[in-house]
């Protein structure tokens, strides 16, 4: 199991709710108050979620690809288990092939694409693994997905919003003309797979880290944070019920580009007519 995930799972390994060690939480994730009552409710639930969430495989190699047309829009997607493929079999229909045909599409223009990541990395682990890969090559859009595992392990506001501000320095230190967008927690108040109060404490602190690593990127230039995705579709989730399937990562492709403001776009547009 990947290290970001032990502190949640912890609910489930524990012999008995003690209040040290795994329920002393953050504030910023649950009440003080709340925490003492709430500790065996989600020692049970945290073990039955283990031990119902199955884990599926990555997506398979390669993990890069294009598709045909003219003026390649260069395409990353770096980050965690999506950006892993996890829930697709391949990665043309998980979230790198979807955002590079919603790119394609949109624009009238190929697109060449890369992933790099992990299933369960977290914001520390593409800094210590991941952001020289990331930073070897240049792009015209890159897009990190990150936030998910830093929440499952319970890290600090402080800490993630350092992180992802360094991922996103380091990022637009090479590639200072691209857009660079940055997607944080998914809806954890709205996974079937998590019961509640589980789910809602969860939901909790992913919502207070997804507000820290906003303040952290708001103002920088090229640099835009998606909205909190809408509702989920049935179609959505993977046979894990914990991640996207193909479905829902053509959903969410379609989402994020509905959702960047069009002066965003437009320089990718102009590039477009001035070269064709």
């Amino acid at each position: 199991m990947h290290p970001a995930r032990k502190k949640f799972w912890q609910f489930a390994r524990c012999p008995q709710p003690k209040i040290t060690g795994v329920m002393n939480l953050r504030p910023n994730l649950l009440s003080r108050a709340a925490a003492i009552p709430l500790a065996p409710v989600l020692l049970v639930q945290a073990r039955r979620a283990r031990a119902s969430i199955p884990r599926l495989p990555d997506a398979a190699l390669p993990w890069s690809g294009s598709l045909p047309g003219a003026d390649l829009i260069r395409l990353l997607v770096l980050g965690d288990s999506t950006a892993a493929g996890v829930g697709a079999d391949s990665q043309s229909e998980a979230l790198p092939g979807s955002l590079a045909h919603e790119f394609g599409d949109r624009f009238d223009r190929g697109t060449s694409w890369t992933a790099i990541g992990e299933n369960g990395a977290t914001s520390r682990d593409i800094l210590d693994r991941f952001i020289d890969d990331a930073t070897a090559a240049t792009y015209d859009v890159v897009f990190l997905t990150i936030g998910a595992n830093d929440a499952l392990g319970l890290r600090s506001r402080r800490a993630f919003a350092q992180d992802v501000r360094e991922i996103v320095r380091r990022l637009l230190a090479v590639n200072p003309d691209a857009l660079l967008l940055v997607s944080l927690m998914p809806r954890f108040d709205r996974f079937r797979s998590l019961q509640s109060p589980l789910r809602w404490n969860l939901a909790l602190h992913a919502a207070s880290l997804d507000d820290a690593a906003r303040a952290a990127v708001r103002g920088l230039d090229r640099v835009f944070a998606l909205p909190k995705p809408p509702p989920y579709t049935p179609t959505f989730w993977a046979t894990d019920l914990f991640h996207p399937g193909p479905s829902g990562y053509r959903e969410w492709a379609e989402f994020v580009l509905d959702s960047v403001p069009l002066s965003l776009l437009a320089p990718l547009r102009r590039r477009h007519s001035r070269r064709g």
